[in-house]
């Protein structure tokens, strides 16, 4: 790696982090027809993206936001788990963590929620609704808005973890909330307002 490439916060001791340059390149190659990376948007243009959503699909998002959790595990939570402190498996890594989520949000959920799933499905309240759904609804708010940057339900998480570097200015506290395994990872989501920011 070329020691000029990149932003200079990424170099350690005179080299770019092989992951870090994918990202960049990902990031500053809209046109390769690649699939693109996702990117994440802060503050004032986060709110109008939530505003856009679906009701349904924005409190999902909301959750994330709130928990760091992946959108698959945010659509299989039942209505007992929502609750301001609740233990969660993550379906992806097979870790478990406690994520809390404020009691204003935990009223809003369970005021929508089914029988079976906090988020269910508007054509099967026996199933819950889809990752595609909401996705679909965060890229339709982006077009809407008509961000370059590429969001899709990761931007949620990784705005999760650009709030808690911007809060403790700790990458050890933001790995650990995300329970990476490695650093170099959660440096993607860390400064993700930074790599790929709207």
């Amino acid at each position: 790696m070329r020691e000029g490439y990149g932003p200079p916060f990424l170099h350690a001791r005179g080299h770019l982090y092989p992951e870090m340059a994918l990202h960049i390149g990902e990031c500053q190659s809209p046109g390769r027809g690649d699939r693109l990376t996702t990117g994440v948007v802060l503050d004032r243009k986060l709110e109008l993206v939530l505003a856009l959503l679906m009701p349904e699909n924005a409190l999902v998002a909301r959750v994330m936001l709130s928990t760091g959790l992946r959108v698959g595990d945010v659509l299989e939570l039942t209505p007992a788990q929502i609750k301001p402190s609740v233990r969660v498996r993550e379906r992806k890594t097979g870790k478990s963590r406690t994520v809390r989520i404020p009691k204003a949000l935990c009223a809003d959920v369970l005021r929508r929620a089914g029988v079976y799933w906090a988020f269910p499905s508007p054509r099967d309240p026996c199933k819950h609704r889809t990752r595609q759904a909401v996705w679909a609804d965060i890229k339709r708010a982006q077009q809407a808005c008509r961000f370059t940057v590429n969001l899709g339900t990761h931007s949620m998480r990784k705005a999760y973890a650009v709030k808690l570097m911007h809060r403790y200015h700790d990458l050890a506290k933001v790995q650990a909330a995300l329970l990476h395994d490695r650093p170099e990872v959660t440096v993607l989501y860390a400064l993700a307002d930074k790599l790929c920011g709207g």
